[in-house]
């Protein structure tokens, strides 16, 4: 049976600004006018967190961490993947954040997930925004199922940066504790998340102008202003760089596959380069 359903995906580790970026794409399909059924890595989490709190009580950091593969439902991802690209359905479910006003006046309680469910019918794509949506291992490859995959990485020690200011200043907690999390899903990150950055059809690298070197003293995070974004595509002769250099100023080719430009130029380049791709897509589904 041929896939008939497009997926896009955009991956990234916690922090990376992956969320942004699923905004940009909220008000690009809007515009498009396309229903698209939006699916966070965060549902497929193995854990909620009481569970979560109770393995970090016991020292089971690895158990926990959302970064390995072992500690999400992969094989449900891989099947809601699978199932919406040949028959435009497939099951997923809800994690509830602190901020999901409805979620929550429906009667469902933060950290924790609401029933396995049937998406919603009749989209036209599906959209995932999370940690494993380019997945190849030995027992999955979640990549193989998605037509446009972005990564979106932050240079390490800005991911990190921006990781012990969000848990720190909204999260409540300690900035050791939140380094010790740091240190001990390295392994992980490394293993789960970094491999998925080889397979992605673009990647938007944010690079900061200030020094990082040592991450765990900086106050602030660098902002878009002092901050470059590095763009790397895979088929680079697909894209019309020359194009590109004239409408985003201050832009600059530092490989021949690979496109240098303010770090405020994000949502003007994600509209660029992405809503033909999409356009694309769409334009090869077969609605009959």
């Amino acid at each position: 049976m041929s896939k008939r359903h497009p997926i896009i995906a955009v991956t990234g580790s916690s922090g990376a600004g992956t969320t942004t970026t699923g905004q940009i794409f909220n008000r690009m399909f809007a515009s498009e006018g396309l229903n698209a059924a939006m699916v966070s890595g965060d549902s497929f989490h193995r854990y909620n967190r009481e569970q979560m709190a109770r393995l970090a009580a016991k020292g089971q950091f690895g158990e926990r961490n959302h970064f390995a593969l072992a500690a999400n439902h992969i094989d449900k991802l891989e099947a809601l993947f699978y199932d919406y690209g040949h028959t435009g359905n497939g099951r997923y479910r809800q994690y509830v954040h602190d901020e999901d006003r409805e979620l929550l006046a429906a009667g469902h309680k933060p950290g924790t997930f609401t029933p396995w469910g049937p998406l919603p019918p009749e989209t036209d794509l599906l959209f995932y925004e999370g940690l494993h949506g380019g997945v190849v291992s030995e027992s999955f490859n979640i990549a193989q199922y998605v037509d446009l995959l972005i990564g979106v990485v932050p240079i390490v020690n800005l991911e990190w940066i921006q990781k012990i200011h969000r848990d720190t200043h909204k999260r409540g907690y300690s900035q050791e504790a939140v380094v010790e999390t740091i240190i001990n899903r390295m392994d992980d990150y490394v293993h789960d998340i970094v491999p998925q950055f080889s397979h992605t059809h673009i990647n938007f690298q944010r690079i900061p102008l200030v020094d990082t070197s040592n991450p765990f003293v900086v106050r602030d995070v660098p902002t878009e202003d002092e901050s470059m974004l590095v763009i790397r595509f895979r088929e680079p002769s697909e894209v019309d760089f020359p194009y590109l250099l004239q409408v985003i100023a201050n832009s600059s080719l530092s490989r021949h596959d690979t496109l240098v430009i303010p770090g405020t130029k994000m949502a003007l380049a994600m509209d660029l380069l992405v809503r033909p791709m999409v356009q694309r897509l769409m334009a090869r589904k077969p609605f009959a």
